[in-house]
């Protein structure tokens, strides 16, 4: 099974626990996830299975959206509703001074994550360092985030936000940054990715429906192929005379793109026969494989 399932994460439930839920209903060791969710976190989790994987560097998945309630009044050591109380206080913003703080944070900003993230520094996810009793100094990140939408109140002090941010982009740090701003403490109560790149909550399925799918033998009817997330890529459909170097995974004539002339490091869909076949890149005057993916019936 070489493609991708748009799987709606549970609250409580880790990213790597889906992946293994998905590995064992496709039977498909070749299985991970594009973009991982904090285990309190719900929402979009595309996963990857077979030769889809190889694909993972070629994903746009800089885009993300978002739906969060932030809790004004403590914050805690994780940031979110999980962690330990390290502050509290009673000076509650109404929506108004939200929505103008909420503005600074909004385009290309700095964030030093909690180090209950999963940021790996010296090749340890910081959470674990955490757990161990360490310290350490977190490093500060640039970030990306396109918009903030304050949407209303929330019971608890809360403020519900949509945020479009790219990716890397911690929420919770988000929320406790807009809390400093705002002269509250804050922490985030609540989150659900609902996009990640072309993949929707809309079209997501859940684990419960992917198990339903599987015993009746019909999971496959919602993979989506190969190139489903590859769009922002050119396509260029090689001559059938090539046909025994695509399938060979040899180097092709830069002129069999046709067209315009592939740019410099421009990686490109390669469909043969209407099939997808993988990404290529231009290196000279010949493209090079960098993933390929043959087609079902050829693989």
């Amino acid at each position: 099974m070489n493609g991708f399932f748009n799987i709606m994460k549970p609250a409580g439930m880790s990213s790597a626990a889906v992946v293994a839920v998905m590995r064992r209903l496709t039977g498909e060791k070749r299985t991970g996830h594009a973009g991982t969710l904090d285990p309190e976190a719900a929402g979009v989790l595309p996963i990857m299975t077979g030769k889809a994987a190889r694909l993972f560097d070629y994903l746009v998945d800089k885009e993300k959206e978002y739906e969060a309630v932030c809790a004004f009044g403590t914050a805690t050591d994780t940031q979110d509703a999980t962690g330990t109380v390290t502050e509290t206080g009673t000076n509650y913003p109404d929506l108004e001074t939200v929505r103008e703080k909420a503005g600074a944070l909004v385009g290309e900003i700095r964030q030093t994550p909690s180090m209950y993230s999963a940021i790996k520094v010296g090749g340890k996810p910081l959470y674990a360092r955490a757990r161990n009793g360490e310290t350490v100094d977190v490093p500060e990140r640039t970030v990306t985030v396109k918009s903030i939408e304050v949407t209303g109140e929330e019971p608890g002090h809360g403020v519900a936000l949509k945020v479009r941010c790219g990716r890397g982009t911690y929420i919770r740090t988000l929320c406790a940054d807009l809390g400093k701003l705002c002269g509250c403490p804050a922490h985030m109560r609540s989150l659900l990715r609902t996009r990640s790149g072309v993949f929707t909550a809309e079209t997501a399925m859940t684990l419960d429906e992917a198990r339903a799918l599987a015993a009746e033998g019909r999971l496959a009817e919602r993979m989506l192929p190969p190139d489903y997330p590859l769009a922002h890529l050119r396509r260029v459909d090689i001559p059938a005379k090539y046909a025994k170097q695509v399938a060979a995974g040899a180097k092709i004539p830069a002129g069999a793109a046709g067209g315009e002339r592939p740019g410099k490091d421009e990686n490109l869909r390669v469909y043969l026969n209407g099939e997808f076949w993988g990404i290529v890149r231009r290196d000279g005057d010949l493209l090079v494989w960098k993933a390929q993916i043959a087609p079902e019936a050829g693989s």
